[in-house]
């Protein structure tokens, strides 16, 4: 329904049909570009629900023969009393569910709870032809493509479809199947914020992956995502943007020092066990971090080849370190718009005037690159080094 909306809106002087599928695939070439950016793996396998129809009307009826779904004036719905631990995962009671639902329940339904599998299309929207002998045209309800279209080891989605969602692709799935389990799985992710704030277009502090990638690395992204356990809200934060593009600055730099070591191929698979045990904790990712962070230390302070071959793997291993820590830092600056060549040649006419004792003229090359938003740092053994202040 949202995306039949969305499609209207966007694309008024076209047809329905046609103007949704410009939007979803708009939506599926930016979600690609999205996540490629952020470093995650593709998917071997993305099926589209239009291409199941016939799989969904094969459940539908075979839902309704074992009497868990029955036909009312041209829809298809659920009998919620036929699956008797109906609730387990957002852990109500139907009874708790009824009492709490403020939607006017359509006649058509023997109970209150119980949901759509099959309704029909209005003028205009998608149709097809209709299961259990309805001649009316019409459409999925939002729950049925998935047990339809897949068998799943782990089921992921956001903590808003534990219910009813979820527990309507459980209820389906089992008592089509006589199974005792729809997933082995289930990971439901936390809201996003933003400053505190849940994001929210009516907020008014919405904000797109592909708008922060203006401003900063697919990489930082990951690493402040990856900073909050997935069923915690993540609060989007600048500080925690900065902090994380610190963090990710030493981890290349280290990482340069290791490579001069000779450190390449195999080797960055060695993997320590608290750094894998957080992991395998309900992908504890903060706690891996927190291991992260303890083996830079040891890789800094130890300086032995165990400890940084250990530190590097685990950091690949994340998803980190895809590029040399040269091409790190001149993208970041390019993302800024920076140039970097001329940072250095201002930095080295100002340490000429410095040499010449032209205080003046080196002040005023410093106050230059301040203004540039360049801070400059001179060592005890003669050299300038500069970073980007935020």
């Amino acid at each position: 329904d949202k995306i039949n909306a969305r499609a209207a809106e966007e694309y008024p002087d076209l047809a329905l049909n046609e103007a949704i599928r410009r939007v979803t695939e708009k939506t599926d070439k930016q979600f690609h570009e999205d996540v490629a950016a952020l470093g995650c793996l593709p998917p071997t396998i993305e099926p589209r629900a239009t291409e199941h129809i016939e799989e969904m009307k094969a459940l539908i009826e075979r839902l309704v023969a074992q009497g868990c779904a029955y036909g009312a004036e041209e829809h298809v719905l659920f009998r919620v009393s036929s699956m008797p631990d109906y609730g387990t995962l957002s852990k109500r009671s139907l009874d708790e569910m009824i009492a709490g639902a403020r939607v006017e329940v359509a006649p058509y339904k023997r109970d209150p709870m119980d949901f759509v599998l099959w309704k029909p299309s209005k003028p205009g929207e998608p149709a097809w032809p209709s299961p259990c002998g309805i001649a009316t045209p019409g459409r999925p309800g939002w729950h049925i493509e998935c047990s339809a279209m897949a068998t799943f080891d782990i089921h992921g989605g956001g903590i808003d479809l534990v219910f009813p969602h979820h527990e309507n692709e459980i209820a389906q799935t089992r008592c089509a199947f006589h199974s005792p389990l729809m997933a082995n799985f289930w990971m439901h992710n936390g809201f996003l914020q933003v400053e505190g704030a849940k994001m929210a277009k009516s907020e008014g502090n919405f904000i797109t992956i592909r708008e922060l990638l203006a401003d900063w690395p697919g990489e930082v992204l990951r690493l402040n995502m990856l900073r909050t356990h997935y069923r915690q809200p993540i609060d989007w934060t600048i500080r925690g943007l900065e902090e994380s593009s610190r963090t990710l600055d030493e981890w290349y730099a280290l990482s340069a020092t290791t490579n001069a070591k000779g450190i390449f191929g195999g080797e960055h698979r060695r993997l320590q066990s608290p750094f894998l045990d957080a992991l395998c904790d309900d992908l504890n990712t903060p706690k891996a971090i927190t291991e992260l962070h303890q083996l830079r230390n040891a890789a800094v302070h130890d300086h032995g080849l165990p400890a940084l071959t250990a530190f590097i793997g685990a950091l690949k291993f994340l998803g980190f370190l895809n590029e040399t820590w040269s091409n790190w830092d001149a993208r970041k600056h390019s993302i800024r718009g920076i140039d970097a060549s001329k940072i250095e040649k201002l930095i080295d006419e100002r340490n000429a005037a410095r040499k010449a004792k032209n205080f003046k003229e080196a002040d005023r090359i410093r106050d230059e690159l301040n203004a540039m938003g360049i801070e400059l740092e001179d060592r005890k053994d003669g050299t300038t080094t500069w970073k980007v202040a935020r």
